[in-house]
């Protein structure tokens, strides 16, 4: 419990300091310098997401295509079989 409450006040200090140096206009430039390095940081993490997706989705489209070819040869062959 006592982890939880120091928890909250170091949130509730950053709140406050955060709010007395977004008054102060060094403060307003650092702030959205921060923020504009974290907006890159989630663009290249989403994007690096996006291609791990094509990726993997591309390996899934050519495991079903090698196994429709697989049954269209197996069924190939059982036609051949009954034959």
């Amino acid at each position: 419990m006592k982890s939880v409450l120091w928890f909250l006040l170091g949130i509730a200090g950053g709140f406050v300091v955060a709010h007395l140096v977004n008054k102060d206009p060094r403060g307003q430039e650092l702030l959205s310098e921060v923020d504009l390095r974290i907006s890159e940081f989630t663009d290249r993490m989403a994007d690096a997401y996006r291609a791990q997706e094509a990726k993997i989705d591309g390996i899934v489209a050519d495991a079903k295509d090698l196994a429709a070819d697989v049954a269209a040869a197996g069924r190939s062959a059982a036609a051949k079989l009954d034959d």
